[in-house]
């Protein structure tokens, strides 16, 4: 037979056969339709013919109908069968979100996205479905999966000799016997060349150099001198810096404005107060000089910044004791020691040489068992655990392992840790703009 008519013959075929096929859908109900192209699809499956599987079960999923969800689901096993052919990832992507946005999208959609991102290495896009989806739908299921994978974080190469914590996302850093200001995402902000240097504020810090006291720009430039009795500060914050003088602390503006109250000490400023010490004891201070706590203390708690104020709280130390004040009063809890609250989360307290964690309260949030620690920030906390540091989240649960030598508060998604490299910088990948691993 001629090899043309041949072809023809079976064009022929192949015509009445879809004409049959599109007269036995025309004739069914939209779920008897997808029924249909569904069972025939699970054929092809049986026979591994994906891509002829996939193209049925696309047709089903575009009616609304009983069995869209089915036709849907089965549809993004086949994506994930095609996934390395040109295009599928895409398709699968977009079923994915068609889904998730859905009012009423189940939890387990969410979870199958972000699993699939993180298998990807698309961390971030895996932290912002899971965010999202627990404001949409608090699940408790959600809410596991986005707290075992929300603390991966990379580690800068960059190293320094000393780092002090965290503020306004930039870092006190010292290389050799100099002191500059580093960014946290780890550029040089203001070269280490001064023997002393403040936290960054408001566009400036203060520094000293060749004993000479004076503000600098971001860019390194002067635009501040210190008077020449000024002998040392502390850091800025606040638009508030501490000057110390021949006959003692004075609070100065920015531009080294000074006031005329002294001190015999005064740290930092926070949330509108700072820790002051005068005739030989130490209240806390607010930005008019009002004593919030009258001076009566052998000590105000502060961290290594110098900030004793947060949350409304403050720790006093009378004695061997250190007591818990709000705006409540005192409360009549003891303890050996403490670290001030930070802006969220709780303070870190030390009872019978353990330390754990209260709240503004005073009731106690994580028990007692470890060797030291510094307050939460971001939800995280420093914890000593025998003779390393890692991270405990807000629930107590260990997220960053005991890994380094020292470790210091996380601020900004980022944390100074001290390795055998020296101290580094470790950013969760969560904060990290664009980031992937």
């Amino acid at each position: 037979m001629n090899r043309k008519i041949i072809l023809l013959i079976a064009a022929g075929c192949a015509v009445l056969i879809i004409l049959s096929w599109v007269v036995v859908l025309s004739t069914k109900s939209t779920a008897e339709k997808q029924q249909i192209l569904i069972g025939r699809a699970r054929e092809y499956i049986n026979d591994g013919i994906y891509i002829m599987a996939a193209s049925l079960l696309e047709e089903a999923a575009g009616y609304d109908g009983a069995h869209t969800i089915t036709a849907e689901n089965e549809l993004k096993e086949m994506y994930l069968h095609l996934i390395e052919s040109k295009g599928f990832s895409r398709k699968y992507i977009s079923l994915l979100e068609k889904q998730m946005s859905r009012k009423n999208c189940p939890p387990e959609v969410f979870i199958e996205a972000a699993e699939y991102y993180l298998s990807t290495n698309a961390k971030q896009k895996a932290y912002e479905i899971l965010k999202n989806a627990i404001h949409r739908t608090e699940n408790s299921d959600i809410k596991r999966v986005y707290e075992g994978c929300r603390y991966a974080f990379d580690i800068s190469r960059t190293t320094y000799d000393e780092t002090a914590a965290i503020y306004n996302q930039t870092i006190q850093v010292r290389q050799g016997e100099k002191w500059g200001i580093a960014s946290v995402d780890g550029g040089v902000l203001i070269p280490c060349e001064y023997e002393k240097i403040s936290t960054f504020s408001n566009g400036r810090a203060v520094v000293k150099k060749d004993s000479v006291i004076y503000a600098v720009d971001k860019n390194n430039n002067r635009i501040a001198l210190a008077s020449s009795d000024v002998q040392d500060f502390s850091n800025l914050a606040e638009n508030r810096v501490s000057l110390l003088r021949p006959d003692g602390w004075y609070r100065a503006s920015e531009n080294f404005q000074t006031g005329t109250n002294v001190f015999e000490d005064i740290g930092m400023y926070s949330g509108g107060y700072a820790a002051a010490k005068a005739n030989g004891s130490w209240g806390v201070i607010d930005t008019k000089m009002n004593w919030l706590i009258l001076p009566e203390y052998d000590g105000v708690i502060t961290d290594e910044l110098g900030r004793c104020y947060a949350q409304g709280a403050v720790f006093v130390r009378s004695g061997d004791n250190v007591y818990l004040r709000t705006a409540k009063g005192f409360l009549s809890d003891r303890y050996q020691d403490a670290r001030p609250f930070s802006d969220e989360g709780y303070a870190a307290v030390k009872k019978e040489n353990k330390w754990g964690f209260i709240d503004t309260g005073g009731d106690v949030k994580v028990d007692f068992i470890f060797d030291d620690a510094l307050s939460f920030g971001q939800h995280l906390a420093a914890v000593k655990i025998g003779d390393l540091w890692g991270y405990i989240s807000i629930n107590g649960q260990v997220v960053i392992d005991a890994v380094f030598v020292e470790a210091k508060s996380f601020s900004g998604g980022s944390a100074p840790v001290l390795t055998e490299r020296g101290w580094q910088l470790i950013t969760l990948i969560e904060y990290k703009r664009g980031a992937t691993l």
